[in-house]
């Protein structure tokens, strides 16, 4: 039900002159949307962050208590021009989340609005640099992930999925989504019920996971191995985080060109948008409260995690 949406939005980011200005075009046909860009220059480069709200009937926007949910792309670029001319793997994460941006909208512009407020953060850089990393490249970014957590993580945010390619790895040998278990606080978490049952539902497969270890869950720039950055928007928030991971069963570069597949973002998109339906209406938990508690009276807080240590 969103390969329209993802073909429409890859088309827009498979773009020398992609921005967030061309993005937010893509919205102008639904007046309750909220879109905002704001376009932040780095040591190498530039990128615009864009912000997208979808107000719902009881939602935090029309001053009612429905949960809010926020879904971030997480990249490093969607391009590494010059030296690779294309759509690059790592965009995967901006696709899925702009999609589901666009699906929510249009269901709202025909009628079924959700009961909570989403908020769509992303960023757009058609030329961001490549880093080194084993077992193969990553994508770098114009700016660093602080800067991206100030841009992409909100307090108004209850729950968070972040949409992540994370296909540079022999972690995950299983082509389509994947899901993290729950980070809150630096907490791992077990795996959420409520988000096994909806993949389920969307890929019509069993549910795939993948593992995450406590380096992955810390600030960038501590000097230890990161899986990739799909779980970093944990540090700045006290919210739950679950990572959304677009996967492969080969190792691919994130800066690899060709390697998008339109059926797995668009997957991801779907998980998204049923994910806000059921948050909204309370039939999807992220975690256990009560668990929480209990772990957090035993062991004390573990928000350490979240900062550059000592």
């Amino acid at each position: 039900m969103v390969f329209k949406q993802t073909l429409t939005v890859l088309d827009v980011l498979d773009d020398l002159r992609a921005s967030g200005d061309k993005v937010k075009a893509l919205f102008r046909a639904f007046p309750d949307v909220s879109f905002s860009v704001t376009k932040v220059t780095g040591e190498k480069g530039s990128t615009d962050f864009v912000k997208i709200v979808i107000p719902g009937k009881s939602g935090k926007t029309n001053n009612g208590s429905s949960p809010t949910l926020g879904i971030i792309g997480r990249l490093g670029g969607v391009g590494a021009r010059p030296n690779r001319i294309g759509f690059v793997s790592d965009g995967d994460g901006a696709a899925a989340a702009i999609a589901a941006a666009l699906k929510l909208a249009d269901m709202q512009l025909k009628g079924d609005i959700l009961n909570g407020d989403v908020i769509i953060t992303t960023q757009i850089c058609p030329t961001a640099p490549t880093l080194p990393h084993k077992p193969v490249d990553f994508m770098g970014s114009p700016v660093g992930t602080a800067i991206m957590n100030q841009h992409e993580v909100f307090q108004e945010m209850d729950a968070i999925l972040s949409i992540d390619t994370t296909k540079g790895n022999r972690m995950v040998n299983h082509k389509g989504i994947a899901i993290s278990p729950t980070v809150k606080e630096s907490y791992i978490l077990r795996v959420s019920e409520d988000l096994l049952r909806i993949q389920e539902m969307t890929t019509g497969m069993l549910p795939v996971t993948f593992p995450i270890t406590m380096q992955d869950i810390t600030p960038y720039g501590n000097g230890l191995f990161h899986l990739n950055s799909i779980l970093t928007p944990n540090v700045a928030t006290s919210a739950p985080v679950v990572g959304l991971a677009i996967t492969t069963q080969s190792v691919v570069p994130g800066c690899a060109t060709g390697a998008s597949h339109e059926e797995d973002i668009a997957a991801a998109a779907r998980f998204s948008v049923e994910v806000a339906k059921e948050l909204s209406n309370g039939t999807c938990q992220f975690y256990d409260p009560d668990e929480f508690e209990r772990i957090q009276s035993l062991y004390g807080p573990m928000t350490i995690l979240q900062t550059q240590g000592k």
